[in-house]
């Protein structure tokens, strides 16, 4: 089978704001906070009426958040995580910059979820009325649709432009970027809000667990003992913009992105990382650069077995002996649909603080990993730092972040 076409170079896509809120706490600080002390978030679960022996990555304020009266309707834990996100850093003065500067019609929204607010539909099946139907407190038709969070989100930011719901697994807020992209490219807007956010339910603590890929204890990425996944929640946006060449600066920037769907498995990834290679060489093009230019891969290290295994090969082949990788999943848990957009804020703070993290539960690395997988933190210029992030089914999007046009010079 012939491989595709290189992509053209793309022209950097400016990141003029960016929030995370996940376990380690609201805001980038906190998440920065524990990468840097190598404290990792997650703790015995707690979750549901009858909790499933795991460990969690649970955001704590999401029960007492209350959305601003005008939003109640919407009311369900994924949106308020979604409103969590969305004051945390300011980000919600930065979006409304944002449509105040170009109209509400021309800013995009763009959102991953795997789950959206399924967790309601969950209480509402537990507590059917006599007749079989919805209890009367939970008929909400704006909550029980998969397109409930980005709806909730262009409500809440007043927007009018184009509203998307990426449902792609793992990968879904990592894919957010690149379909930015191309309506940013294609003059559609001028500018986009992009992120993802999922809630910890029933569905996926059971479903993952059926699976056989949940772990009783935290998750340890790449570690030769690793025993499966700790699932996380988490909420995260990004506003994107375009800049001409010649204003391109020195700012936080999309670089380049690549996407592939290798259909191998249901659940597992292709046994050589087929799919990932290809998504790992579209980024590069688009992003003009090589592998060894990377100064660090943020990795999508989910403490599976097959996945890690298969990710530590394609970074031992692909990148040099100094390149630093580690997983940011011990620190927060798998966030699923929300996983790209927490891993593109580790790879903007790694590109702005100049830390590279380690992996907080990870004790002794597997043997099938090459020299590039570090436990340990590091600090220096990170000039270039590479995102990856596989999804069931093959769904695989790797990210290149830079400081603009300077990062590529």
């Amino acid at each position: 089978m012939p491989r595709p076409s290189v992509p053209q170079r793309l022209p950097p896509l400016r990141i003029t704001a960016y929030t995370t809120t996940t376990a380690a706490g609201p805001g980038k600080a906190s998440l920065l906070s524990a990468l840097q002390a190598g404290r990792t978030a997650l703790r015995p679960n707690d979750f549901g009426p009858g909790p499933l022996a795991t460990w969690i990555g649970r955001v704590s304020s999401v029960e007492s958040t209350a959305l601003p009266k005008p939003l109640a309707p919407w009311d369900c834990r994924n949106n308020r995580l979604a409103w969590l996100g969305l004051v945390a850093d300011d980000f919600i003065d930065a979006a409304h910059a944002a449509r105040e500067r170009y109209g509400p019609a021309r800013v995009a929204l763009v959102l991953g979820t795997s789950t959206s607010s399924i967790g309601a539909t969950e209480d509402a099946y537990r507590n059917l009325d006599a007749q079989g139907g919805f209890p009367a407190g939970n008929r909400n038709p704006r909550v029980h649709t998969p397109h409930s969070l980005a709806s909730f989100v262009q409500e809440a930011l007043a927007l009018e432009g184009p509203c998307v719901t990426v449902s792609t697994a793992c990968s879904s807020s990592a894919k957010v970027f690149a379909s930015a992209e191309r309506m940013l490219r294609l003059g559609l807007v001028d500018a986009a809000i992009v992120g993802g956010v999922d809630t910890l339910c029933g569905s996926v603590l059971f479903g993952f667990n059926a699976l056989q890929l949940v772990a009783p204890g935290p998750c340890r990425p790449f570690d030769e003992a690793r025993d499966g996944i700790s699932i996380g929640e988490a909420a995260g946006f990004a506003l994107l913009e375009r800049a001409p060449a010649s204003e391109a600066g020195d700012g936080l920037a999309l670089l380049g992105y690549g996407e592939s769907s290798d259909a191998h498995h249901m659940s597992t990834p292709h046994p050589e990382g087929l799919g990932a290679e290809l998504a790992l060489d579209e980024a590069l093009a688009r992003a003009g650069v090589n592998a060894s230019e990377i100064d660090h891969v943020n990795l999508h290290g989910t403490a599976s077995a097959k996945n890690d295994e298969v990710e530590a090969a394609l970074v031992a082949r692909r990148f040099p002996a100094r390149t630093h990788a580690s997983s940011t999943k011990g620190f927060t848990g798998h966030t699923l649909g929300a996983a790209g957009i927490v891993e593109a804020a580790a790879s903007l703070l790694a590109i702005e603080h100049g830390f590279l993290p380690g992996m907080a539960t990870t004790r002794r690395l597997d043997a099938a990993c090459g020299p590039q997988i570090r436990i340990e933190p590091a600090r220096g210029p990170v000039r270039l730092a590479l995102s990856n992030s596989f999804g069931f089914g093959g769904n695989n999007c790797v990210l290149v972040f830079g400081r603009g046009a300077g990062a590529r010079s």
